[in-house]
């Protein structure tokens, strides 16, 4: 359903939350921001329960809006595990969408569940609008680029990583949908043991590893997990997409331990 947003005198906060409650039918009694004070928001509209609303925020633009619907529309199409669209007004813009599961993993995630459902994701597919060809994950940053123009520090590892990989090919393959920006937060959990990936606005085409080397790099920088498998090549893209230092010291020397390893397989011969 698409839903039109309404003209007036109101803020645009006040016509988004009016346009909800068209959209969904019935009066919007609950907002809850879900990223800090800063949207996606979590909707509670009388009657009908909750949805979650995504609109522009400073972090988020108009483009990322329209490249979550597109997401959602070809997720639907072909059965993809993810929310389900609800109302959509690209003039606002924003969009409306159901509400998953739980983003708190479980004690003892079920890991062989995202791979599953990733694999899912992974539909043949070609760019197409909304969709573009994705080289990286979280394709909204290049902090490789950042970091080579001199706007953010760098250090003797992430140098020679960008080096390694700026000589080399892509790996050549087909390509397929991808979610872009995989890791634990965009991991709905219906239950313990069936997940959902939300949160599509840098989604697009491209090498499955783009997907497989950010959640094998954001499991080795969250819980310290081992980098088993996968794409050498596309570990490597996915830690230096990364800020130089990240939030904690731990954190930062997980990174480089994945990139390490990951460099040491290239070296040796491998992807």
């Amino acid at each position: 359903m698409r839903g039109k947003g309404r003209a007036g005198s109101q803020g645009l906060a006040e016509r988004i939350v009016e346009w909800v409650a068209g959209c969904v039918g019935g009066d919007v009694v609950g907002v809850r921001a879900l990223h800090g004070e800063q949207g996606p928001w979590r909707v509670t509209v009388e009657g009908r329960g909750d949805v979650v609303l995504r609109a522009v925020t400073p972090r988020v633009d108009a483009g990322m809006i329209a490249t979550g619907v597109a997401a959602l529309e070809v997720a639907e199409e072909y059965g993809v595990p993810a929310p389900r669209l609800l109302g959509v007004d690209l003039d606002l813009p924003a969009s409306i969408e159901t509400v998953v599961g739980s983003t708190a993993w479980p004690a003892n995630p079920d890991l062989e569940r995202v791979y599953a459902a990733l694999r899912r994701v992974h539909v043949p597919m070609e760019p197409r609008p909304g969709l573009p060809l994705r080289t990286r994950p979280i394709a909204v940053d290049d902090f490789a680029r950042d970091r080579r123009e001199g706007a953010m520090p760098t250090t003797r590892l992430l140098r020679h990583a960008d080096d390694v990989v700026r000589e080399m090919e892509p790996p050549a393959g087909p390509t397929v949908f991808l979610h872009g920006d995989v890791w634990p937060g965009n991991v709905a959990w219906a239950s313990p043991s069936e997940c959902v990936l939300i949160d599509w606005k840098t989604a697009g085409v491209g090498d499955p590893g783009v997907d497989f080397g950010e959640l094998r790099k954001q499991m080795a920088i969250t819980y310290g997990l081992r980098a088993t498998g996968g794409s050498a090549y596309w570990d490597v893209v996915a830690a230096l997409n990364t800020p130089t230092v990240l939030w904690a010291k731990e954190a930062t020397e997980r990174r480089d331990l994945f990139l390490r390893e990951a460099l040491g397989v290239m070296c040796c011969g491998g992807d």
